[in-house]
């Protein structure tokens, strides 16, 4: 069975393999109808379109200068994350993505763009836990891997990985329990459900 990528921009993946973050906001592509969770697990590939410096946290920019420094996209990409699927929190307050701050690198005018934008589908937070590839896998990108889209599926050549996890048990767990919590306290009549995934 082929393994898939979710298409992520290669800022937010060196934040995640650095540990700073272990959720993900996505809406999906402009030619997608909404965005799901098909997979429990996935490798992370990095993607340079639409990625700019103002777009993320005043820190984040000077951190990942390199990553954000390259606007085209390669012929040959790394693939050096590896996913698995903790939890799926469907976001439609503002009051929900302000819980957020501080627990990812994208700026807050930006993130508050892909609440509204498309306001009858939800903002998903995907928590996973993310673990770094070793050897990096080499990929040869194709034309299907291509545009906006979020998903992609991996020629059956690339293996399931040998991948470490970035944050040890008690440091994942920690950031996990903490990312509920704020969504609950923030959720419309204090309640807040993981979505099923799929």
């Amino acid at each position: 069975m082929a393994e898939h990528a979710l298409k992520e921009w290669a800022s937010v993946i060196a934040a995640m393999l650095a540990g700073e973050q272990v959720v993900m906001l996505r809406k999906g592509g402009i030619g997608e109808k909404r965005f799901d969770v098909p997979h429990q697990h996935f490798f992370l590939l990095p993607t340079h379109l639409h990625q700019r410096p103002e777009l993320l946290t005043p820190d984040a920019r000077d951190t990942y200068a390199a990553d954000l420094a390259v606007r085209d996209e390669p012929g040959r990409n790394l693939i050096t994350a590896w996913c698995e699927v903790h939890e799926v929190h469907p976001i439609s307050e503002q009051s929900e993505l302000d819980a957020l701050d501080g627990f990812h690198v994208l700026g807050a005018d930006y993130a508050q763009s892909r609440l509204k934008w498309r306001p009858r589908q939800p903002l998903m937070a995907v928590v996973v836990r993310v673990h770094r590839v070793t050897p990096t896998i080499d990929l040869e990108m194709t034309e299907e891997m291509g545009g906006c889209v979020s998903w992609v599926a991996l020629p059956n050549s690339v293996p399931r990985p040998q991948a470490a996890p970035v944050l040890d048990d008690a440091r994942f767990d920690a950031q996990a329990a903490a990312i509920t919590d704020a969504l609950a306290s923030a959720a419309p009549h204090s309640t807040s459900a993981a979505a099923p995934l799929g």
